[in-house]
């Protein structure tokens, strides 16, 4: 006999016996979840397949530049003004950010570059410069228009160290609209004068005269300012009409204009911190309804008299 002692080899034989089922049901178990991965992954694939759909944009059949005709029977106009238009589409994120900027600061520009003479179209300009926030590029152009310190002095603007008015939306969309008619004098259409602000009116010059073309559509551009119009035909159409392109949202998401008033002051001010909570509540809110101060000062001795925005009271907790 095998075992010498019986109730010894009966409790083997059971270990055995119970190591076995165990392997068993462990290879059942291991069956089972696999087979209902598998069921999961085909049911999620197949309802990725009903559910996530990827549009591409459908292109009009007309559009325009400040009026001037977009000649959309191009095949590489069409194929570059889709490019733009993809990527912006289904750059989600920025997209609703500049569709909720725009309810704040499309009225005060749109109304500014009316006011002098500027097609209406350039709005959607500054919104491929800069998304309408105060940035600062790799060459030093600044704020919502992205205006060189010399363009800007030019057209205007007081920069200082302590005082930089291409931070001032209003301001310094005044400055572009001087800009803008001084080249358009130069190009004598629109188009040229947006591709322009890009690669500077030198350039731009210097390409009409070595190609022997007058249309941006019509001349070879370096691949930025190649691709910067057709941006911009991108953001008219995708902010004029969101809703065609899939972009939903109620107007209460967007941001609300907000309710301010300006005070004068004509003296100098050794401290904004003080003064910040003096007139707006905080520094903090100074700064933010005030960009164009730069420094923590605000040294004024020729009296020149400086308008300072603040916030209408209660305006802070009930803008919304």
């Amino acid at each position: 006999m095998f075992f010498s002692n019986n109730k010894t080899g009966e409790k083997i034989l059971f270990a055995a016996y119970l190591l076995t089922f165990f392997v068993a049901a462990f290879a059942a178990v291991k069956l089972f979840v696999q087979a209902a991965e598998d069921s999961s992954d085909t049911t999620y694939k197949a309802d990725m397949k009903d559910n996530f759909t990827n549009y591409l944009p459908v292109l009009p059949d007309k559009l325009d530049f400040c009026g001037e005709r977009v000649p959309l029977e191009y095949f590489d106009v069409r194929e570059s003004l889709e490019r733009e238009l993809i990527k912006t589409m289904y750059w989600h994120s920025e997209t609703f950010l500049y569709l909720k900027r725009a309810n704040r600061y499309f009225p005060v520009m749109k109304k500014i570059l009316k006011e002098n003479g500027v097609p209406e179209d350039f709005i959607y300009l500054c919104v491929t410069e800069s998304g309408m926030s105060n940035v600062v590029s790799p060459a030093k152009a600044v704020g919502f228009w992205q205006l060189l310190e010399a363009t800007g002095k030019e057209n205007g603007l007081e920069i200082t160290s302590e005082v930089d008015e291409r931070y001032d939306v209003e301001k310094s969309t005044v400055a572009a609209c001087k800009y803008l008619k001084q080249a358009y004098v130069k190009f004598g259409n629109w188009t040229m004068v947006a591709a322009a602000y890009n690669c500077g009116q030198a350039g731009a010059q210097r390409l009409i005269k070595n190609q022997g073309e007058t249309s941006y559509y019509d001349l070879k551009h370096n691949t930025e300012t190649g691709r910067y119009v057709y941006r911009i035909l991108a953001y008219k159409l995708l902010l004029s009409h969101p809703e065609d392109y899939g972009f939903v949202f109620r107007e209460k998401d967007l941001y609300p204009v907000l309710k301010t008033e300006t005070i004068e002051i004509d003296s100098t001010i050794n401290d904004l911190y003080s003064f910040g909570k003096q007139v707006t509540g905080t520094y903090k809110m100074l700064k933010l309804l005030n960009p164009w101060l730069r420094d923590t000062k605000l040294t004024n001795t020729k009296g020149t008299v400086y308008k300072i925005t603040v916030l209408k009271e209660g305006a802070r907790e009930n803008t919304y």
